[in-house]
């Protein structure tokens, strides 16, 4: 008695399942029909591999692949399959298999849908065409997809497999991102430190003495089945995890994708994707960092803040803000028998220009906390304060970003149902097949909906913004905050400070007085 193996397959993600383990219900049709068709020709069924999820140009396929081995180790002399699309499209494949290496195993071939046999002589064209058919809409269908991809990225939609370390997956609407309370706190001690002064290798360091995970073993740890070329950076931080955190405008709100894409659709191999052709959406999700904050992060990589002659990543929370009474030019750190120090950048650069302000970074810092801390006792009720800080811009500036994104969100919706449109005048003139139709519908539908939930989401934001203007919520406590915390940062620099002026005094004198220009 013959002996056949049916191979099942089905690419599509099934909404049938109970559970993951199960056969979805295409995969028991097949299953079935294939079983009824060998009783009917008296063969006796070796196995039955089966494929869920897994498109026709997977060369992975854990299934197909066991039954090529135990074809070639002669099991069974008969493979029986719904269609030759089943077993594969890629032409290719057919040609190694089919035509090649089964009549050398001594294996038939049999596709009961399609009536492709190995037995039937003049049956091979038939095959050969099946197979260019099914090359070509692998092909329609990977541009087809790749359209798709292309129309929900410039909607903002997050399309990658593991969301970005400090964000997840939100449940309730697929390709939106929302906040992870506990990896996004870490994003936040990782700006605050760098703006503070410590350089990328020293986060690192502080991170692993902690035992905080890094990002893929954050994923792992919270059953994602995430995978790192590199075992070593799945379990601790390094220097370059930390500066990708450091760039990356996903922590501002905004999207950036299209970075790489596959070489053809027959290979998952990346290659990299000119800048500007790089997709950025704007506003796409809710930031843990404030602009300023990333820019400034920025700033600092680029070495505008960085002193010319000091140690590696040494950044005063001064940067930009503090300058010398003598020639005007900016003090830049420096590091002399592990002190650090600022001093003048006049007289670093030319000696002539300036006697060069020469003083204690400590001094300065605790000098400028001391001016910061009377604030509290000369401004009992904050009021000028309050009234003269950056704060209330704050919302036009929030309201300004969301009158922006709605008219994004608007001229993506007009895009997409214009696309509809254009669907179905293909499927009227059939160029698409109903299956494509579907597929793509399908896509474009959840599209629309993703973004008809943001465009009332960012309305909502718009009218709490502009009741806040009207009312100009108390930002007391904020401030508070800040005047009677025990040490500088960076953000409270830029929030109440203008700049600061150090006169030094003449000689050898190590006497200075600064001269502090505040923001209100």
């Amino acid at each position: 008695m013959d002996k056949a193996a049916i191979y099942c397959r089905l690419s599509e993600e099934d909404r049938n399942k109970v559970c993951e383990r199960d056969d979805s219900e295409s995969i028991k049709n097949q299953k079935a029909m294939l079983t009824q068709y060998a009783n009917e020709h008296l063969w006796e069924i070796y196995d039955i591999y089966s494929d869920d999820d897994y498109t026709g140009s997977d060369r992975s396929r854990p299934s197909f692949n066991r039954l090529l081995k135990d074809a070639e180790e002669g099991k069974f002399n008969i493979v029986l399959c719904k269609t030759q699309s089943r077993f594969t499209r890629e032409l290719e494949m057919v040609e190694k298999y089919i035509h090649n290496l089964f009549p050398l195993w001594g294996i038939r071939f049999v596709s009961v849908v399609d009536n492709a046999d190995t037995s039937v002589r003049g049956n091979k064209k038939s095959r050969q065409i099946n197979g260019l058919i099914n090359e070509w809409y692998l092909e329609d269908m990977s541009e087809n997809i790749k359209a798709v991809l292309t129309n929900r990225r410039k909607n903002g939609l997050f399309i990658g497999a593991f969301a970005p370390y400090g964000y997840k997956k939100d449940p309730e609407r697929k390709g939106h991102l929302i906040i992870d309370p506990e990896a996004a706190a870490v994003v936040r001690d990782i700006f605050e430190m760098y703006l503070s002064g410590a350089g990328r290798t020293a986060i690192a360091r502080y991170l692993n003495e902690r035992g905080v995970l890094s990002p893929a073993g954050y994923k792992r740890a919270n059953g994602e089945k995430y995978r790192n070329n590199s075992e070593i950076e799945e379990s601790k931080w390094h220097d370059w995890t930390i500066a990708a955190i450091l760039k990356n405008e996903v922590y501002i709100g905004n999207l950036i994708q299209n970075k790489s894409h596959s070489i053809s659709y027959k290979s998952k191999i990346k290659k990299p994707v000119p800048k500007c052709e790089w997709i950025r959406a704007e506003g796409t999700h809710e930031p843990i960092i404030d602009k300023e904050i990333f820019k400034a992060a920025q700033n600092i990589s680029a070495g505008k803040f960085k002193s010319a002659v000091t140690d590696k990543n040494v950044v005063s929370v001064f940067s930009g803000k503090i300058f010398c009474g003598k020639c005007a030019s900016a003090l830049r750190t420096s590091v002399c028998n592990h002190k650090r120090y600022l001093r003048c950048g006049g007289k670093i650069c030319d000696r002539s220009s300036c006697e060069g302000t020469y003083v204690l970074y400590d001094r300065i810092y605790n000098e400028v906390l001391s001016q910061i801390r009377k604030l509290t006792c000369e401004f009992s009720d904050i009021g000028i304060i309050k009234e003269h800080t950056v704060f209330p811009d704050a919302l036009e500036t929030n309201l300004k970003s969301v009158e922006k994104s709605l008219e994004t969100v608007r001229q993506q919706i007009k895009e997409t149902r214009d696309c509809i449109k254009k669907l179905y005048r293909d499927k009227i003139k059939s160029e698409l097949t109903s299956e494509m139709f579907t597929e793509l519908m399908n896509e474009f539908a959840a599209d629309e909906a993703n973004q008809a939930a943001t465009l009332n989401e960012l309305e909502s934001k718009k009218n709490i913004i502009e009741n806040d203007i009207l009312n100009r919520q108390d930002n007391s406590e904020v401030i508070k905050k800040y005047l009677e915390c025990d040490r500088l940062t960076y953000q409270m620099v830029r929030i109440f400070i203008d700049k600061i002026v150090v006169h030094k005094d003449t000689g050898r004198s190590r006497k200075f007085t600064l001269e502090i220009f505040w923001n209100f």
